[in-house]
Parts: structure tokens; C-alpha cells; sequence
């Protein structure tokens, strides 16, 4: 019998502990660490390749915020996974409603696939040990049973919850779940063995999770239900009702249905997982898990490192260059630098907090802000003026739109752009200029074969990305 296999990407999350990388509006599962592909496309990929002579693997369904959807389409499209269903969540709700969206919809038309749910955030080194582990969790799924991954602990780390194991190697069940110890108590669960890193993977069939659902949480998953029956579908997104939604509790997949199933109606099982997982929680888990010299330096970028150890340097807009540094990561992007001891990257969150309680953007965009038609770079900015770097893809236009505070100039740098001004539409080219009156209805837009780059330089006496008025949307923005 082939086993369908439902992957289930759980994409939410802000990814504070790696500022200034990860910001809210491009948190870290959408960044490249390393190689070509973010740790959103490694995780869909590691899924798609769970396939076997027995086991079919359809399209992911990505859960997600509304406000990345255009990164998870766009970064989908690049893996030719367009196809994929995105469920938007308005508002976070922790996994376990984000689980039961996924599971509602793999049940449409009486299917109930093997649901194989992984955060979108991790990174393993050995995907063909992950492939096999997987496999194996999936067979056992089919005939009913829950499984989780865990993670041989090795180290007496406190920063992730652990399962403890019994049963024999073969057929491992979880006996218990234990919160994040303190260092003593991990001490003692590395010497005492049997423990295992909870990696929050999870395999069951979609049934047997909305069964352990009303068995142990009947509230979230009436309230799913009642924000399901709400949806909207807008393309590739499925949305669910905003105010049904709001009114789901919050909760996570462990608290609401795993940790209540040891010695029960559902039992656990457990697959070890030794493939080089991490769930890069912070630069110091980045660092341990890149490539390093012989002082045990590693860099990302355009970086010169001398005289120093244990030393992580990510440049990504110029060169870096560390002299007679020990245990210290420093990551420099367009508009922020961060310098903190390894040892206390965790407490890069603080910076965060700090940022938003300042009122300041940084945590949230950075200065190259990704839009679904390209991206704009804010070069420069003072009193009634900014300019930006603009860059629409082939094919693709911003919105028909008008500002009430602000004229734009428009220089074109390569490409050819479709220039809508008021009632007249023309075609610039390399070194042509307009120029777009406060008040005037306008677009922008890519007619041509190659990326379009335009210098645009406002002038009023309001500045900001809300003073935008749009009469028309490709994308279905307000």
C-alpha cells in the first residue's frame, strides 16, 4: 500500500535571537545562512525528498503569517513548489492552531494523509540520515501512531525541551516530556541517557490529530473549525476567518495535545534523529554549525579575520575585519551592526526589546525592504527628502496609486519601465527621468525581459510608507 504523505511547513515566527539578520518583516526562515537556499526552502526540499517506492509526497502546505506571504510565494516559486497551499494566519495563535488549519484542510474530500510537520527554521547537515529517520516515522504513522524526532542530547544544553525515551532501540516510546531544565538537571540527563532533544517534528496521520485535539482540547479545535468554515481562498493563499480566528486560544502543539499523551489512548513514539540538527536559536548555534578555520573562526561575507578564535563575522553589504578577537560574533547588515561575547548571544533578544521600546524601525525592516514586484533600498534620507534604489522584476508592476504628501523624480538606471502619470502612459529608458506631482495618480511598472532599476527621490512633507492611496493591486494589498 502507498502511504500519501501531507508535509506541513510551520513558517510563523520572528526569529529575535538572530537580529540584525532576522528582522519581524524578513524573520529568520527566509534567510540564507549559508549556500543558496533559506532554511524555509532547505526544509520544504528535506520534505519533497521523503519520497520512496511506498510513500507520495504531495505539495506542502505552508502555515504562515499574512504579512511574509509574498516571501513564501515568491521563495516557493524558486523551488518550483508554486502549487503549494499557503494558510495564512491573522493573527499568532502558537502551533497547535496552526497544526489544526493544516489537518482541516488535508482532510477535505475524505483524504487523511501522514502529516509530516516541521518548523520552518531548522538546518541538518546529513539530509540522508533526516530521509531515513523520516521514512521510518512515516511507516509507523500510517498504521495510527504518533511520532516525534528527537535528538540524541549530547550536551547539557537549556535551551530546548527534552523527551525521555524507554522501549528498546528498534521501538523507542516517550515516556515523558520535560521542560527546559536548568544546567544542573541537563548535566545529569546527558550522563543519565534516554533523553532526547524535543527538534518539534512531528509525524501522524491528520485524523489522529483532530481525535487527541477533541480528546484533550475541544475548544481549539471547535473555535478551528468555526474559523475554517470562515475561509476565503485568494489564489495560492487560504485565509482563515480574521474574528473566528482572534478568538481561537492560543496555544502550542506540546501543551495542548504531546505532553498529554504518554500512558494513554495515544501514545508516542520516538525516532532518533542523528543528522547534524540544530535549530539555530541563536549566532552561537550559527557558528557551531558553519564551516571554521583552524582557530576555529567562521565568516560569512567579505571578512579578513587575524589573531583570533572561536569567532563568527557575517558582512553583508562590506568588508569586515576582526583583529585579536576571542569567542565574539559580529554581524554587520546595511543599517545595523551587532557585536556580542558568543557565549551570550541569546541575549541579542534584549537588543530587540529595546529597539521596539525606543520606537525604532530596525527590528522590523531592513533597509532593503522585499516587496512581491522587487524591493526598494532607502539610500539616503533628511528633512522633506528621501531616495531610493527601486527594482521591479520582469513583468511586474507596483500598484496604481497616489501620495498626498509627497512629488516623486523617477531616473531610470537599466530596464525599461511603463511610467502611468496621470492620463498619459510612456515608456523610459536608461538616463530618461519624470517627474510625478503630489496628488497624481501614477504607476510603475516592467514591460521588459530584465530587471528594471530606477532612482526614485521624494520630496513633501510626509515621507512615510503609509501615505500611499492604491487604486489597483496585483496583489491584493489594501
Amino acid at each position: 500500500m502507498t502511504i500519501q504523505i501531507q508535509p506541513v511547513v510551520m513558517a510563523g515566527g520572528s526569529g529575535t535571537r538572530l537580529w540584525p539578520l532576522s528582522r519581524a518583516q524578513f524573520p529568520k526562515q527566509f534567510l540564507v545562512l549559508s549556500g543558496q537556499t533559506s532554511l524555509f526552502q532547505q526544509a520544504a526540499l528535506r520534505l519533497a525528498a521523503l519520497r520512496a517506492a511506498d510513500i507520495e509526497v504531495a505539495q506542502p502546505i505552508v502555515v504562515g503569517n499574512d504579512e511574509h506571504r509574498f516571501l513564501v510565494l515568491e521563495q516557493l516559486r524558486e523551488l518550483g513548489m508554486a502549487t503549494a497551499s499557503l494558510l495564512l494566519e491573522p493573527t499568532g495563535r502558537n502551533t497547535a492552531p496552526a497544526l489544526t488549519l493544516a489537518a482541516l484542510q488535508a482532510v477535505e474530500g475524505d483524504h487523511d494523509p501522514v502529516l509530516v510537520v516541521s518548523p520552518a527554521d531548522q538546518t541538518v547537515t546529513d539530509d540522508a540520515a533526516y530521509t531515513r529517520a523520516l521514512q521510518g516515522a512515516v511507516r509507523r504513522a500510517a498504521d495510527g501512531a504518533i511520532l516525534i524526532l528527537g535528538i540524541p542530547a549530547a550536551t547539557p544544553e537549556t535551551g530546548f525541551g527534552y523527551v525521555r525515551a524507554s522501549g528498546d532501540a528498534g521501538r523507542l516510546w516517550v515516556a515523558e516530556f520535560v521542560e527546559k531544565p536548568d544546567l544542573v538537571t541537563a548535566q545529569r540527563y546527558v550522563a543519565d541517557g534516554g533523553y532526547y532533544w524535543n527538534s518539534g517534528i512531528f509525524v501522524l496521520r491528520a485524523s489522529t490529530w483532530l481525535a487527541a485535539l477533541e480528546q484533550f482540547r475541544p475548544d481549539i479545535l471547535a473555535a478551528c473549525r468555526h474559523a475554517w468554515k470562515s475561509r476565503k481562498t485568494d489564489a495560492s493563499f487560504v485565509r482563515p476567518g480574521r474574528a473566528e480566528f482572534e478568538a481561537v486560544p492560543s496555544e502550542s502543539v506540546d501543551y495542548a495535545v504531546m505532553e498529554k499523551c504518554p500512558g494513554g489512548r495515544f501514545p508516542i513514539g520516538m525516532v532518533p534523529l542523528n543528522a547534524g540538527w540544530s535549530d539555530l536559536g541563536a549566532w552561537d548555534a550559527v557558528w557551531q554549525t558553519s564551516g571554521k578555520d583552524t582557530a576555529g573562526n567562521a565568516s560569512v561575507g567579505d571578512v579578513l579575520i587575524e589573531d583570533s578564535r572561536n569567532t563568527f563575522v557575517h558582512a553583508s553589504s562590506r568588508l569586515v575585519s576582526a583583529v585579536g578577537l576571542d569567542d565574539v560574533v559580529v554581524v554587520e547588515t546595511k543599517d545595523a551592526v551587532l557585536v556580542t561575547d558568543r557565549r551570550r548571544s541569546q541575549d541579542v533578544k534584549k537588543i530587540v526589546s529595546a529597539l521596539s521600546a525606543h520606537g525604532r524601525t530596525e527590528q522590523n525592516l531592513h533597509r532593503q525592504v522585499n516587496r512581491p514586484w522587487g524591493w526598494y533600498d532607502s539610500i539616503d534620507s533628511g528633512s522633506r527628502f528621501q531616495v531610493k534604489r527601486i527594482m521591479v522584476k520582469p513583468g511586474a508592476s507596483l500598484s496604481l496609486q497616489m501620495h498626498h504628501h509627497r512629488a516623486e523624480h523617477w531616473i531610470v538606471v537599466s530596464g525599461t519601465a511603463e511610467v502611468t502619470n496621470g492620463d498619459n502612459v510612456t515608456l523610459l529608458t536608461e538616463n530618461q527621468s519624470t517627474y510625478i506631482p503630489l496628488g497624481q495618480t501614477h504607476r510603475l511598472a516592467n514591460p521588459g525581459k530584465v530587471p528594471l532599476e530606477i532612482i526614485e527621490v521624494q520630496s513633501g512633507s510626509y515621507l512615510g510608507e503609509d501615505d500611499i492611496v492604491r487604486f489597483e493591486d496585483t496583489y491584493g494589498r489594501q
